[in-house]
Order: structure tokens, then C-alpha cells, then sequence
């Protein structure tokens, strides 16, 4: 036995078709092969899953229940399993307190550096916190913006308050919100909002709380009248109801602080200075501007906290975020700079024989950017560490030291190992991917003539520097360039508040459960259960495994979970249904010789030679349009990958077909190189029905196959901001200033 080598032995998590495999220790291995092939089940599922479990049992009884519980994973065993540290897809979450600065603790550091060496003394380090009562900018609660609400978002002042001029929902007439203000005896119900007295109008958006002078008979007697304004405000704002989320965006606008001027803090913390900048200054540079400065800062007595500001900067602009400010919120970031800031902390360690997992690292990356990424894959090999890499990205797979490729398709029909070696072995090998690497890239050279365009002028948010910009109309338009370039500022921000229907794709991910299954997101179950229950003279209730028909031991879970309290929880196939999540008697009725459980078992593909439903075969086409064909109608949606749950979003829109226009961030994500053309024909297929497809995109082969690229940089943050270029894609590659110019030039060359 090896010691060189992690050993797997008959893997069969998920569609895994009992794997045993050795990947090298000290190496780069990268792992390839079609989204939903088995690359995340082998090495999330299984590999990491396993590690992070055995680690939890060397923790005391007590400890492992404070720590999450890691299942144990379908796999006979797993020897010489180093610890491992998982950098994955999903977005540093946070609420509007937590910024780059916390969340990488460099601000922590910052806090105490100004309360040992900042002039005048003002308290110690918890003072300088936005979060603590005694720094805090007391106008905005420490949140550096302020939230307005705009009366004519509102308010329909055509309207009364009996037609329904109020248009937040649960304001409507009937319901007993309104009736605070109808029953309130202060006005006129019938009477238009336009014709209110500046007291009447006043009274009604304004008012404090207080007991009504002349309320109506139907007024409840300990009710206090509040005004509209103050009633959403504390009802619904300051309690941040994810209910009405997105009316309450339409209905907000977020300005910066006139008091603190966006820096959260309170004047008395800002008076406080290093070189005549406050902590409120350090936290608005760039993480560039901020190492400059304090390098030019000499105390011997902090010298050490100043170095280690210093490191973890220089850490952020080894992973291309050298953009960023320190007090930018953590929910606004992308998908891709929340991955890095999690790189980023383990640049410095000095951790040596553990396990990385890295998943897609380069979504949200500009070609550009990978080569200081990859960099960083190499210094974790070099301090005598394992890193293992699910990835797609031809720039990525050309470092690895050793390739596992996983198919020979997706679902079911994939789940095996279909190659093993080196880099220059897999362009050689008769696979998929090895086929899709040597494929030649050719760009479109046709120039379409466009008469019509989407038009956006001097834009001007964040580092957006004046740029103005035209879309063709039915057409499919790539906005590209590296990072903190602006993208996601122009398009999903400035274009989508002047075009509000446009129908926005972002990488936000699916909300999954163990109860939700392809064909409950998708919304035909119902229908399908219908079809049941005609064809058997029965409820359509009685199909579902939530209601009527549920296993009664389940609970039409199919699963049974045993809490062993400080051990793992073990899941077993439910004994009385066999995972069906079904009633016995439930299983004796069936439509065209299957039952409702095998209806379940069925790829998306399979689904459309049963079913001879119209509006059902609708859906399960368009599924299998996005590249989802192989995905069982029972499947949850928990055991979905990334690439596999956004192209699902995908799906959704395309069966709405409501808008005119598509935006969509970066759907390449989770794709492997030879799905890429059948993405490609479906953006075809939109614009074939007058629709207008616009895509934030890295990916080299989506960017060949545009009708129109809008580039924006030249690099990040205050360096970027600027339209580069815009045009037909074969402009571009004799731009000299574009980065994106270049490595498509070398893609197709």
C-alpha cells in the first residue's frame, strides 16, 4: 500500500459506478468530464465528505455536536486520506455589517492599529467597530446608507385609498392593513391622493404613532394609527422580510449617509488619525492604495500588526482583488470574488500535507486572471500539499500534473472513469473532453447589419467612468473583461433599472430541499399527478408524497435518518415503501404500465416517449434543450450541481417567455467545453423568436460565437470602468488595449 497515493475503494455515491481509484499526494489533479458526469460526487461527495467526517471524530463527544454532521459517504473505504479544506462555488453570504474588511479580518487588525498608534486617542479597539454602539454612525446604524422610501413607487395619487392607491402588498383593499388608514377617520376614502390637503397627505405618510381622534365604529379599540411611511418602515425594512424582498427594492432607494459619509462610523472614531487619514479612509482605498499607505507607516511598537495588514493585502492582489475596498459589502460581491477572498486565506498558511479542494475556481474569471490563480494551485503544491481541482476550463487543465475524466455521458449513463493521465495524454485519448480540448475555435466572421439597438448613456456607478453603450436588438451580445471591470454594474444594475422587464439570470442558487424534486421546481408534478388520477378514476392527491399518498413511515422521504445523537446520523432506504416514498396500494395504480414511483425514476428523455401531454412534453423538452436530459424527475434538487441548477433557471425562463430581453450571468458556469454548442443553439433559438440575449461571460468559445462584444476595463476596480471596446467580435482581436482581444486572438490562432 502506497503512502503516495489517496486509495478510494467502490465509490457509489450518487450515480458513482463503484470507483476505486488512486490519486496522487503532492500533485495537482484535475478533474474533468460532462456537468453531471460524477466529478462532484467523487471528490465533494465522497473524497471530502469522508475527510471532514473523520476529522469530526477525533473531536471530543461534546465537540462534534456543536460541529455540522457529515453523513457517512457510499464507499467500502478510503486510506491515506489527508485532512482537507474545501474552497467551493457558493458566495460568501452576510447581510449588509459584513464587508471584505470583517470577513477577511483585516478590519479587526485595522481597529487595533488605530486605537495603539491613532492621534487623538478615542477608546480601544471594539470602539472603532461599525457594530458596536460607542463607533457607530448613530443616522444610519453603523450601515454607512440610508433607505428612502419613494412616495411615488408607493402611491398611485390617480387613485383612493378604497381604489387601491397603495401598491405594497398586504395594503390592498379588503385587507386588514388598509383598513388602518380607511377605518382611521382621517380621510376622505373616495377622494383621490392628488387632491389631499398637505396636512391630510402628511398625516397619511407621515404621522406618529398615536390613538385616532375620530375613528369609525369598525376601528379596534387598542389600535394605535401609525403613518404608511413608519408602518413599512418598521414592519417591513428594519425587520428585513424576505417575503416582500424584491417590492421592497422596487420601493427603496439606498443613498449614501449624509452624516458619515458612507463610513459607518460616528465623528469622534473619525476624528482619530494615522498620517491624517482615519480608519474610515483606509476602509474607502483600493486594497493597492491601502499597502501603499501603510507602508509609509513606521511604529516599532505595532510593527508586527502592520506587517500582517500588509501580508493579507498582498495576499488579495495575488488573486487579482487588488480592486476592492475594505468596506464593501460581502453581498455584493460575485461569485467569482467571493471564491478568491476564500483562496486568499490560505496563500500565507503555512499548512503542509493537506488536502485542497478547489470547485470551478475559475467561474467569475477572465481568462486574464488565470495565470495568478493557477500560481497559486502551484505555491499549495510546493509547501508539499494535495490539490485537487473540479474543473472545466482549458487554462486550468493545462496545470495539472495528473487528469481523472469522468462520463462517458451525464446521470446515469456517466458515473464511471473514462481516462487517467497527463495533460498531452488526454489531448491524444478518444474522450469527450480530450476530443473538445483539440477541437479548432472559429469565430464568426459575418457582420450582421443592425438597425435597432437597446441604448444606455453616461453611466456613472461605482467605477463606471462615463461609459455609454448600444445592444442590438435580436441579437446575442457578450460583455466581457476581467474582474471589476464593471460588467455586473452596467448590465444587471444601470441597463436593468432603464429596461425593469429585461429578465435577469444571475448565480444566485436554487433554494433545494430534500423534498424538492425536478418535477415539483419545474412544476409539473401536478400535472402529472393529474394524468394519474384521470387514468385511475382517483384524486390527483392521492399521487403525492407529501399528502395522501406518503409513505407513513417515511413520510414520503424514502429515507429514514437515525439521530445518534453524537455520532453521525446514519440514512437508510425506507424498509416499508424501498425508497419509493409511496403507500403500498399507491404503487397498484398505473398509467401506460408504470407506476407513479417509476414515473419518477425516469431521465427527462425517457419521460417525453411516455407522456402524450402537450403542455407536460413542453416542459420536459425544454429541459432536455438545457442540456438536461439526463436528470430524473424524482431527482432532488439537493443532489444537483451548480451548472445543473442555474441552467434549470434557464429552463424556467425560456417556458415563461415573458420578456424581450435575457440577461444572464455567466451560464457556461458548470458546462463542459462540448456543451458549450448546444448552449450556443439555444441562445439561436431565442433570438429566432425576436428575442434579445445578453450574457456576462468568460468563456472564450461563447465570446467566438457573438454577434456584438462590449469590453470594459482595462483592468479592475479604479483601474477599470472604461469601455475598451464595442462591436463585432472580429474588432476586437486587433484592439491592442483589451485583454480580452488578446487571449481570444490566441484561443483561435
Amino acid at each position: 500500500m502506497s503512502k503516495e497515493m489517496i486509495e478510494i475503494f467502490h465509490a457509489n455515491e450518487n450515480n458513482l459506478k463503484d470507483i476505486s481509484i488512486n490519486i496522487p499526494k503532492n500533485k495537482i489533479t484535475i478533474i474533468t468530464g460532462l456537468s453531471g458526469s460524477g466529478k462532484s460526487s467523487l471528490i465533494l461527495d465522497t473524497l471530502a465528505a469522508e475527510s471532514q467526517r473523520m476529522l469530526n471524530d477525533t473531536y471530543s463527544a461534546y465537540v462534534q455536536q456543536l460541529l455540522p454532521h457529515y453523513g457517512r459517504p457510499n464507499v467500502e473505504k478510503i486510506n491515506n486520506l489527508p485532512v482537507s479544506i474545501i474552497i467551493d462555488q457558493k458566495k460568501i453570504g452576510g447581510n449588509a455589517r459584513s464587508t471584505v474588511g470583517t470577513v477577511t479580518d483585516i478590519y479587526t487588525l485595522l481597529r487595533l492599529l488605530f486605537s495603539r498608534i491613532g492621534k487623538p486617542f478615542v477608546g480601544y479597539s471594539m470602539n472603532f467597530s461599525f457594530n458596536n454602539t460607542n463607533g457607530m454612525c448613530t443616522y444610519c446604524q453603523g450601515l454607512g446608507v440610508i433607505k428612502d422610501i419613494d412616495t411615488h413607487r408607493l402611491i398611485d395619487f390617480d387613485k383612493s385609498l378604497n381604489d387601491g392607491a397603495i401598491k405594497f402588498p398586504t395594503f390592498q383593499p379588503g385587507g386588514w392593513r388598509l383598513s388602518r388608514y380607511t377605518e382611521s377617520g382621517y380621510f376622505d376614502i373616495e377622494k383621490p391622493i392628488k387632491d389631499y390637503s398637505d396636512l391630510e397627505l402628511n398625516t397619511l405618510l407621515y404621522e406618529e404613532e398615536k390613538a385616532p381622534d375620530n375613528p369609525t365604529s369598525n376601528w379596534h379599540k387598542t389600535a394605535k394609527y401609525i403613518g404608511l411611511i413608519p408602518r413599512i418602515r418598521n414592519s417591513f425594512l428594519e425587520k428585513n422580510q424576505k417575503q416582500y424582498k424584491k417590492e421592497l427594492e422596487q420601493l427603496v432607494d439606498e443613498q449614501i449617509c449624509p452624516h458619515c459619509n458612507g463610513k459607518r462610523l460616528n465623528d469622534t472614531i473619525l476624528s482619530c488619525k494615522i498620517n491624517e487619514k482615519s480608519i474610515g479612509d483606509c476602509t474607502d482605498m483600493s486594497i493597492s492604495e491601502l499597502k501603499s499607505f501603510l507602508q509609509l507607516v513606521h511604529e516599532p511598537k505595532v510593527q508586527t500588526v502592520i506587517d500582517d495588514i500588509i501580508k493579507r493585502l498582498l495576499t488579495l492582489e495575488e488573486v487579482g482583488l487588488n480592486y476592492l475596498t475594505l468596506n464593501r459589502t460581502t453581498n455584493t460581491l460575485s461569485g467569482g470574488e467571493s471564491q478568491r477572498i476564500k483562496m486568499s486565506k490560505h496563500l500565507n498558511s503555512s499548512l503542509s500535507d493537506v488536502l485542497y479542494i478547489f470547485d470551478e475556481p475559475s467561474i467569475g474569471l477572465h481568462p486574464h486572471d488565470m495565470t495568478g490563480i493557477n500560481n497559486i494551485f502551484k505555491g499549495l503544491k510546493e509547501k508539499g500539499n494535495t490539490v485537487i481541482i473540479v474543473e472545466h476550463d482549458p487554462d486550468v487543465i493545462n496545470i495539472a500534473d495528473h487528469i481523472i475524466d469522468m462520463g462517458p455521458e451525464s446521470g446515469v449513463k456517466g458515473g464511471e472513469i473514462t481516462f487517467e493521465g497527463t495533460y498531452k495524454q488526454l489531448l491524444n485519448s478518444d474522450t469527450t473532453t480530450g476530443n473538445a480540448l483539440c477541437n479548432k475555435h472559429e469565430m464568426i466572421t459575418e457582420n450582421k447589419e443592425f438597425h435597432e439597438f437597446y441604448e444606455l448613456n453616461n453611466a456613472n456607478m461605482f467605477n463606471l467612468k462615463n461609459v455609454s453603450i448600444k445592444i442590438p436588438r435580436n441579437a446575442l451580445t457578450v460583455v466581457t473583461g476581467v474582474a471589476g471591470s464593471g460588467k455586473s454594474t452596467l448590465i444587471t444594475r444601470l441597463f436593468l433599472d432603464k429596461y425593469p422587464n429585461s429578465i435577469l439570470l444571475d448565480q444566485k442558487r436554487v433554494h433545494t430541499s430534500s423534498r424538492s424534486i425536478l418535477a415539483t421546481y419545474m412544476g409539473f408534478f401536478d400535472k402529472i399527478r393529474a394524468i394519474f388520477g384521470k387514468a385511475n378514476s382517483k384524486s390527483p392527491s392521492l399521487f403525492s408524497f407529501i399528502g395522501e399518498g406518503a409513505c407513513p413511515l417515511c413520510k414520503g422521504k424514502g429515507i429514514i435518518k437515525t439521530d445518534l445523537a453524537f455520532m453521525d446520523d446514519v440514512e437508510e432506504t425506507c424498509e416499508l415503501c424501498d425508497g419509493t416514498r409511496y403507500k403500498q396500494e399507491i404503487l397498484n395504480y398505473k398509467y401506460s404500465s408504470y407506476t407513479i414511483s417509476d414515473i419518477l425514476n425516469l431521465s427527462v428523455d425517457e419521460a417525453l416517449a411516455v407522456f402524450i401531454d402537450k403542455e407536460l412534453n413542453k416542459i420536459l423538452y425544454t429541459i432536455s434543450e438545457v442540456n438536461l436530459g439526463y436528470i430524473k424527475l424524482g431527482q432532488s434538487l439537493d443532489t444537483m450541481s451548480g451548472g445543473e441548477l442555474q441552467r434549470l433557471k434557464i429552463a424556467v425562463t425560456l417556458l415563461n417567455n415573458a420578456g424581450k430581453i435575457y440577461i444572464l450571468d455567466e451560464p457556461s458556469t458548470g458546462l463542459h467545453e462540448s456543451d458549450i454548442k448546444k448552449l450556443i443553439q439555444l441562445f439561436n433559438k431565442l433570438i429566432n423568436k425576436g428575442k434579445t440575449v445578453i450574457i456576462l461571460e468568460h468563456n472564450l468559445s461563447i465570446m467566438c460565437q457573438a454577434d456584438w462584444i462590449i469590453d470594459l476595463g482595462p483592468l479592475g476596480g479604479f483601474n477599470g470602468g472604461e469601455l475598451v471596446y464595442m462591436g463585432y467580435p472580429s474588432g476586437i482581436t486587433k484592439c491592442s488595449s483589451s485583454f480580452t482581444g488578446k487571449r481570444l486572438l490566441e484561443y483561435i490562432s
